[in-house]
């Protein structure tokens, strides 16, 4: 095949990140086509951090919102570009809308929602062969039905040292050593270790001279705050004070980051940042932080993975153990081995 592409992109920050194994792969596959991703507007400047993108088009819709007349009138105003395979990530039916209205002829996407027609190009997922999302992605490269498992190229952002310094100086970090700490989750409660823990952490770690940078969204900012000031004075919050696109430049330039299984822990991975990945109610058996410089903690209790958002279990003792039970003590030792710290 030759001709450019149109990947529609996923609508969480982790799958953003993951679906670069797939840009990476098409890349290797159609090297003389240009690839485009249609997406959130909040995930085009990481976009622009993978090499593998032409550009990113905005998908001007909020999550939920369906608005067929919107989706088939940006559709027929991306026929002039002349793509001649889109690739679907989203499960949803409203998601192959724009490619089927772009009329572009080959619209490759998993069984889902009854999307017969919309996408001609209907793939059967298996779940059994392809058991993390990065795998179930990069299939949806090659042609036919996936056989064996494929081989999943890691995602790498370009960080800008450059940008890194200016934010040390705009946030006040100062040029010592600094361990990133990313306590939020946007999924719930049960994929995020004990604000207690992280705050122990902190503490621990400034009393060897390393900072610790409290990463997140403005809606952790009052999570950060208890943090930092548990951590008598070993933590600052910088919760609501750096874009999504910050996020890769301060991890590549802290020493190693410390995250709950969410997005940022891709983001992480992904600027080449040693991590310290602590799971609770999902797993690293679906979604793992895609580096080499890693250390992952999962406790595998009886009760594991249960996907909830909240604990399900209501005995005291048992309730959420999957984080309290990962002492700050061990992820003390994971830093010592990855960043001798």
């Amino acid at each position: 095949m030759s001709g450019d592409l149109l990947v529609v992109g996923p609508a969480w920050v982790g799958d953003m990140v993951m679906a670069q194994s797939l840009f990476i792969r098409l890349r290797q596959r159609h090297p003389d086509a240009s690839i485009d991703v249609l997406a959130p507007g909040w995930s085009l400047p990481i976009i622009e951090r993978m090499p593998e993108i032409r550009a990113g088009i905005e998908l001007p819709f909020a999550h939920s919102e369906f608005n067929f007349g919107g989706r088939r009138a940006l559709g027929r105003a991306l026929r002039e570009r002349g793509y001649q395979q889109a690739i679907v990530l989203p499960n949803s039916w409203k998601s192959a809308v724009v490619p089927f209205f772009a009329g572009i002829p080959r619209r490759t996407g998993y069984a889902r929602e009854l999307r017969y027609g919309l996408l001609n190009d209907l793939r059967r997922l298996d779940k059994a062969l392809l058991k993390t999302t990065p795998q179930r992605f990069v299939a949806l490269a090659d042609d036919g039905r996936a056989t064996v498992a494929p081989t999943v190229p890691q995602p790498r952002f370009r960080a800008d040292p450059a940008r890194a310094a200016e934010l040390r100086e705009l946030l006040g970090l100062g040029d010592g050593p600094a361990v990133a700490l990313m306590p939020g989750a946007e999924y719930g409660p049960a994929k995020q270790w004990p604000a207690a823990h992280y705050a122990s952490l902190a503490a621990s770690l400034a009393r060897r001279g390393v900072r610790s940078w409290i990463i997140g969204s403005k809606k952790e900012q009052a999570l950060g705050d208890g943090i930092a000031r548990a951590s008598k004075g070993g933590a600052i919050n910088l919760c609501g004070r750096t874009s999504l696109v910050d996020v890769v430049d301060l991890a590549a330039a802290a020493r190693a980051v410390v995250c709950n299984d969410s997005g940022p822990m891709h983001i992480a991975a992904a600027a080449g940042a040693r991590v310290v990945a602590i799971y609770g109610s999902s797993t690293p058996d679906h979604t793992p932080p895609m580096t080499d410089t890693r250390a992952i903690h999962y406790r595998r209790l009886p009760c594991s993975p249960c996907f909830e958002r909240q604990c399900p279990l209501k005995t005291p003792s048992a309730h959420l153990d999957c984080l309290n039970g990962i002492h700050p003590d061990a992820i003390l030792a994971s830093l010592n081995g990855l960043a001798d710290l």
